[in-house]
């Protein structure tokens, strides 16, 4: 569809558009309300180094990028940060540690899943 057509198209027609085009309905405020969870845990960065207080720099432009992502099934997942934890027994074990953004998302999409489960139930 060219671009003139879908601007002269009705309010209507443009909602139905965007459907089209953002195949998954995920609520910006959602992924809001993710963030404030993961901001609430204070856990560290992951692999990409961004901090919380780094994301929260550009929160509104870092939230709308994973709210894209996401609505239009394009969000992959950054490498995990490997962090060796000491175990009791003297070894370790690997922990992996995501990025800001994909704690973010995991959360997110996670809160929207219940939600779904719940409208099925109900």
């Amino acid at each position: 569809m060219e671009l003139s057509v879908c601007i002269n198209k009705s309010t209507r027609n443009r909602r139905n558009l965007w459907k089209e085009t953002k195949p998954f309905e995920i609520a910006k405020q959602a992924v809001k309300i993710a963030f404030e969870r993961v901001k609430a845990n204070k856990g560290t960065y992951g692999i990409d180094e961004q901090s919380i207080s780094d994301f929260e720099l550009d929160l509104k432009n870092n939230l709308y990028k994973i709210w894209n992502r996401m609505s239009s099934g394009t969000y992959f997942p950054k490498p995990v940060k490997a962090v060796a934890i000491p175990k009791k027994n003297g070894g370790t074990r690997i922990l992996g540690i995501p990025t800001v953004e994909d704690k973010n998302s995991t959360n997110g999409s996670k809160d929207i899943s219940r939600a779904k489960c719940r409208e099925n139930i109900s």
